[in-house]
C-alpha cells in the first residue's frame, strides 16, 4: 500500500501536477485554495484522487466568503487573491469546500490515521511544528497511530512513542527555505518525506496573468521563489 499524503496546495496548479501518480490511496489535509491563482485545477485534482480530504482554515474562509483581514504579510496575500477565487469558484466549488470535514480519521492496513489540518486543540488555526511536549499534550485523546497535520508548511515527522505525528509540508507555498514542492509517502507503514521540483516560471506566469494586483503578483513570486524564506519587513516592503 503506497498512500501519498499532501497539504497546502494553495492553488498552486504547476506544483500540484508535479506530484507523483504511482500512489494507492492519497490523503490531502486542507488548504487546497488561497494564495495562488489557479483554484479550479486543483480541486478538481483533489476530487478525482483524494480518498480522505479535511478543511483547512483557507479553505473554511473562501467557502464561507470571509474577507481577509489584516495588511501585514500572508494575510496580504490573501486579501489579494480572494476575491479572485470568489469569481472563478461556482456554488458546486463552495459547497465543497465548506462540506469537507473538520477532523477525520482513515484506515491503512493495520495502522489508525487521525487526520487534522492544525492541532486537536485548535483545528484550524493554531500552528505547531516540532515541540515534541506541545504535541504530546494536544494528544491525550486522540486514538491513532499516526496523526496527520499541515498548516505550518514545514514538513516533519515525529515518533512520540505511541503514537506519530506527520506533516508533509506544503504542495503550493513551501515556508521552510526549499521552493520545490514537498509531500511524504506512507509505504508498507513507513513513512518518508520528500522534495520535487516543479515549473516554477509556469506557475509564476499564471500569477502574472491571473489580474491580481501588480505587488501582488511580485510578492507571490518572491514567496514562491524563496521557499517562503521572507521576513515580514521584506514581505511588507512590496507595494
Amino acid at each position: 500500500m503506497r498512500i501519498l499524503v499532501l497539504a497546502d496546495i494553495h492553488s498552486n496548479w504547476a506544483a500540484l501536477r508535479a506530484m507523483p501518480t504511482d500512489f494507492d490511496r492519497c490523503i490531502v489535509l486542507g488548504d487546497l485554495v488561497d494564495y495562488g491563482t489557479q483554484p479550479l485545477p486543483c480541486l478538481d485534482w483533489v476530487q478525482r484522487h483524494a480518498d480522505a480530504c479535511i478543511r483547512g482554515n483557507h479553505d473554511h474562509a473562501v467557502a464561507q466568503r470571509v474577507a481577509a483581514v489584516g495588511t501585514t504579510g500572508y494575510r496580504r496575500l490573501a486579501a489579494a487573491t480572494r476575491p479572485l477565487h470568489w469569481k472563478l469558484l461556482n456554488p458546486h466549488h463552495l459547497k465543497y469546500l465548506a462540506r469537507l470535514p473538520v477532523t477525520a480519521y482513515f484506515r491503512a492496513e493495520e495502522t489508525s490515521l487521525f487526520l487534522i489540518h492544525a492541532t486537536p486543540r485548535d483545528p484550524m488555526d493554531e500552528y505547531l511544528t516540532t515541540d515534541v511536549e506541545g504535541w504530546r499534550q494536544r494528544l491525550t485523546d486522540v486514538e491513532a497511530g499516526l496523526v496527520c497535520v499541515g498548516h505550518s508548511h514545514i514538513p516533519f515527522h515525529l515518533d512520540l512513542g505511541n503514537i506519530q505525528v506527520l506533516n508533509p509540508g506544503s504542495v503550493g507555498q513551501p515556508r521552510d527555505g526549499d521552493w520545490r514542492a514537498s509531500y511524504a509517502l506512507i509505504e508498507d507503514g513507513q513513512i518518508s518525506l520528500h522534495r520535487v521540483e516543479y515549473d516554477l516560471d509556469a506557475a509564476v506566469k499564471q500569477v502574472r496573468e491571473s489580474g491580481i494586483p501588480g505587488w501582488a503578483v511580485e510578492l507571490s513570486e518572491a514567496v514562491l521563489r524563496s521557499g517562503g524564506a521572507l521576513s515580514r519587513e521584506e514581505m511588507n516592503a512590496f507595494v
